[in-house]
């Protein structure tokens, strides 16, 4: 079997990726028989593209799933927490652009005074 090209994955059903990634277990334990039995060695080779074969597929079906739920999010209020961005614990914590924004009362009439005073 051929190496599996990704860009052909993702435009596959979630049904196909499992039939396929059913087929390719199944083959890698063939394969994995014939390397006990004393196999033949193109076969012992193929065991390293059908592992890869498998890892691409479970790949694509994971990013097919995160980016649904990406799209159910969307509108909602808040998102689950594996759909935040993940940068740093600091970061994280920080006021958000508009809370910065944000001015007390007191601020807020101080900049009223400041203005009266430098236009009159």
């Amino acid at each position: 079997m051929a190496r599996i090209k990704v860009h052909e994955l993702r435009d596959k059903s979630k049904t196909e990726l499992l039939s396929q990634l059913k087929e390719l277990k199944a083959e890698l334990s063939l394969l994995r028989v014939a390397k006990v039995t004393g196999g033949a060695p193109n076969k012992l080779s193929k065991i390293k593209v059908v592992r890869l074969s498998i890892a691409q597929v479970l790949t694509v079906i994971s990013q097919k799933q995160k980016a649904a739920l990406r799209e159910a999010y969307k509108k909602k209020k808040f998102l689950p927490l594996d759909l935040r961005p993940k940068k740093t614990r600091a970061i994280r914590r920080r006021l958000t652009k508009h809370q910065q924004s944000l001015k007390t009362e007191g601020e807020e009439e101080g900049d009223v005074l400041s203005t009266e005073e430098v236009c009159h």
